[in-house]
């Protein structure tokens, strides 16, 4: 066998072996979460765990109830999503199709320095900012549902701007070119032709945000008020479950803290629900274009 062969082999086995790793890692991630996490609901009783409105683990008896961070943590995610996306998408448009070179070298660099800024300077950000200009423009608390939406929007930004221009930058020339050749103005182009090409690439960005947006902790701790309560409206606090998790797992024990293990199993299968979902329209959009 050629030396060549045996380098290829070889390289061959290492690839193969690291993503066996990377299967095993997320296989042995869920079997902890589960084997911890589920005798909990079991005791618990899973309609009362997932849907109890009451979070009391200190009470005698405890209340495991966390149907209202359920809600606190799709409400601060969809808030998220609707200042996070739109203006992402919009962004990478823009750097991708429109934007001139001495510009995209400022711009670019910017939101590339975004994704590196650690998620508790996002979190003072929104603590010394956004949430007193709440507090004194809405005549409340500040550490708010808006607040956390706000945040959460922007730390979402790096993820959907990088891959959706990415996508937009994948799409073959003759798409746009072709759109002009029709008589298409360059934005109808961009924007009917070159946008709709790219949407399975612009679709993994949006879920790469939202999983981002589900699991960020520390800023929503700062800003979001923690108050275990279905909110009603934008100005109310609200804790979400990664939130609960940080919270009280430094004095938890028992019931208690395989409650908190059960809580990440939720957050596990809400974000596998969404993943799974996102590949079902992405696989359908493509079936159907």
């Amino acid at each position: 066998m050629r030396l060549s062969n045996i380098k290829e082999r070889a390289m061959q086995g290492v690839f193969f072996l690291t993503a066996l790793a990377s299967i095993a890692a997320v296989v042995l991630i869920c079997i902890f979460l589960f084997y911890n996490g589920v005798p909990a609901m079991a005791e618990i009783g899973l309609f009362n765990f997932i849907g109890g409105t009451e979070w009391a683990p200190t009470n005698v008896p405890a209340s495991y109830g966390i149907f209202t961070m359920i809600i606190g943590s799709i409400y601060v995610t969809a808030g998220a999503v609707v200042i996070g996306v739109p203006i992402g998408i919009l962004t990478a448009v823009f750097l991708a199709r429109f934007c001139p070179k001495p510009l995209y070298k400022v711009i670019k660099p910017a939101t590339e320095l975004l994704a590196g800024i650690p998620s508790i300077v996002y979190g003072f950000f929104g603590l010394m900012v956004i949430v007193p200009f709440i507090r004194d423009n809405f005549d409340v608390d500040g550490s708010s549902l808006l607040a956390a939406s706000i945040v959460l929007g922007i730390m979402i930004l790096p993820t959907i701007i990088g891959v959706s221009e990415s996508a937009i930058r994948a799409v073959p020339e003759n798409y746009y070119e072709g759109a002009l050749a029709l008589g298409a103005t360059r934005e109808r182009s961009v924007f009917k032709t070159m946008l709709p090409a790219a949407k399975s690439g612009i679709l993994a960005g949006v879920v790469l945000g939202i999983g981002r947006a589900i699991g960020e902790t520390m800023a929503v701790i700062l800003i979001a008020g923690n108050q275990v309560q279905i909110p009603t409206s934008l100005t109310d606090g609200v804790r979400t479950l990664t939130a609960n998790i940080v919270l009280e797992m430094g004095y938890s024990t028992g019931l208690h803290r395989q409650a908190l293990i059960a809580t990440g199993v939720v957050l596990f299968v809400f974000i596998l629900i969404i993943t799974l979902s996102m590949q079902a329209i992405k696989s359908r959009s493509e079936k159907n274009g």
